[in-house]
């Protein structure tokens, strides 16, 4: 159990976050590095590709293992990895297909773990992330979190999105490859790509 401590020592509690720049400080802030992000939206509006943008910025500041448990490393998931223009050269971020929560949990008690995991996708772990394992995942303050998952009616679908989204820090909902960033962040929108975005929002801001 952990000790109660003072308003001072609360306060003066030094907060390890990443020091974000540019358009990701703007609309992120420096966000905390361990808990939970959640990334939603309908299929074939962007989620992944924003995904892999993102993760490809936190490789800058930490190791990233990428979760390809939907789509695997098929030509659906290699084309949104093309449209990301992920750097070649990049040995911060890896990738695996589909890995049980509990080989996971194996794979970052190693010594060079990754820091941040992306899983995508949340429907694929509904029997293996329930509401008190989630919980569990946000008490490890050694790694970053970010699930995606699939939308129906505006609103993440499954127990497993569901509850991840009352849990996140960080909330991501991505329509007409744009993704909308709230919760514990200064918030903002973000285009995944500019032109496409603009043909679908027919040129609105």
């Amino acid at each position: 159990m952990k000790r109660p401590v003072s308003v001072k020592t609360l306060l003066e509690k030094k907060q390890d976050v990443f020091e974000f720049d540019g358009l990701y400080h703007q609309v992120f802030g420096n966000p905390e590095k361990n808990g939970i992000w959640l990334i939603y939206g309908r299929e074939k509006n962007g989620k992944t590709w924003f995904a892999l943008k993102v993760a490809e910025y936190l490789s800058r500041f930490a190791k990233v293992l990428y979760i390809s448990a939907e789509e695997g490393a098929g030509p659906n998931f290699q084309n949104a990895c093309k449209r990301a223009k992920l750097d070649h050269a990049n040995n911060q971020m890896q990738f695996v297909e589909y890995i049980s929560i509990k080989d996971l949990q194996k794979l970052l008690k190693r010594r060079y773990a990754p820091r941040v995991v992306v899983i995508d996708n949340a429907s694929v772990y509904g029997s293996e992330l329930k509401g008190a394992d989630i919980v569990k995942l946000m008490r490890n303050d050694r790694v970053l979190y970010i699930l995606l998952a699939h939308e129906r009616k505006k609103e993440p679908d499954g127990a497993t999105a569901v509850m991840a989204r009352k849990m996140a820090k960080v909330i991501m909902r991505v329509e007409g490859l744009t993704a909308q960033v709230s919760g514990r962040a200064p918030g903002g929108m973000v285009s995944v790509d500019e032109e496409k975005a603009m043909l679908y929002w027919g040129g609105e801001g």
